[in-house]
């Protein structure tokens, strides 16, 4: 007598998990997609950039070797060139960082 019981708490408690999962499950590829990393530097600029600051908006190290430095410089210009359609003030902030981490005294002058 105590067999069916317990045979059929079982299939019930497997239905129950199974319908949990199953709903956890959905809400979960219904969540939305955020990025767990930022690729570039959302923050504004500093009055006089220092070397922390253009690392962050090429997105290396500060101590990053100067082919690195070249390479982020390369791909961050590409995304705000002016001739495709970026700004001409973000274009000479992007170069003013790498003046500034490849050693240049160019970019330390300017201050907008």
């Amino acid at each position: 007598m105590e067999a069916p019981l317990v045979l059929g708490g079982a299939v019930a408690g497997a239905a129950l998990g199974t319908r949990y999962l199953i709903a956890a499950w959905q809400a979960f590829k219904a969540r939305p997609s955020i990025p767990r990393v930022r690729r570039f530097y959302y923050g504004g600029f500093e009055r006089v950039m220092t070397r922390r600051e253009a690392a962050l908006i090429l997105g290396v190290r500060e101590t990053t070797v100067i082919e690195k430095i070249k390479e982020a410089h390369r791909r961050v210009m590409m995304a705000n060139h002016p001739d495709a359609g970026g700004s001409h003030y973000l274009a000479s902030k992007i170069n003013e960082t790498k003046d500034i981490l490849m050693g240049g005294s160019k970019g330390a002058s300017s201050a907008f």
